[in-house]
């Protein structure tokens, strides 16, 4: 979906009146948010391709883990390597082996009954990494994407 389109949606719940009001700007340039860029290059630019123009132009997700930290959420990028099928079990033990992880970490900070900020941050850490790796088979599983993997490949997954 392009962020035009997206915007055409959104507008339907919060009328752009109702939205050039809350950031105080045109509710012309709010109608103009919904239109697709022209061939020019004139026009402009919505703030959703803006942030997006960030992004590509810094390539730092911070960036995008703010924007999902104000509405409530987490951003966890797709994992780079997805799994095959002679990484399917490894891939699973993987899995468990984060959970144990982070459980081992939970259990760690909880001992003294309080968390410290460091700890909470180490929680968060093992936490993001766990939902990559089962983000990572997930999306393998859906997709179908189960071609051979080297033998080499996947034991040096299997013992990382």
């Amino acid at each position: 979906m392009e962020s035009h389109e997206l915007l055409r949606e959104v507008f339907e719940k919060k009328t752009p009146k109702q939205i050039s009001s809350d950031l105080e700007l045109s509710t012309s340039m709010i109608y103009k948010w919904t239109q697709p860029p022209d061939d020019r290059g004139s026009g402009v630019g919505n703030p959703l391709d803006r942030v997006d123009a960030l992004f590509q132009s810094t390539g730092d997700h911070r960036l995008i883990q703010w924007l999902c930290q104000r509405a409530g959420g987490f951003y966890i990028p797709n994992p780079k390597n997805v799994p095959h099928p002679g990484y399917l079990i490894p891939a699973t033990n993987q899995i468990l082996q984060e959970f144990a992880e982070l459980l081992h970490v939970v259990a760690n900070a909880a001992a003294d009954n309080q968390i410290t900020n460091a700890e909470a941050t180490d929680i968060r850490a093992r936490w993001e990494e766990l939902k990559s790796v089962t983000e990572g088979f997930v999306e393998c599983c859906e997709s179908g994407n189960f071609g051979p993997l080297k033998p080499d490949e996947a034991k040096k997954i299997a013992t990382d």
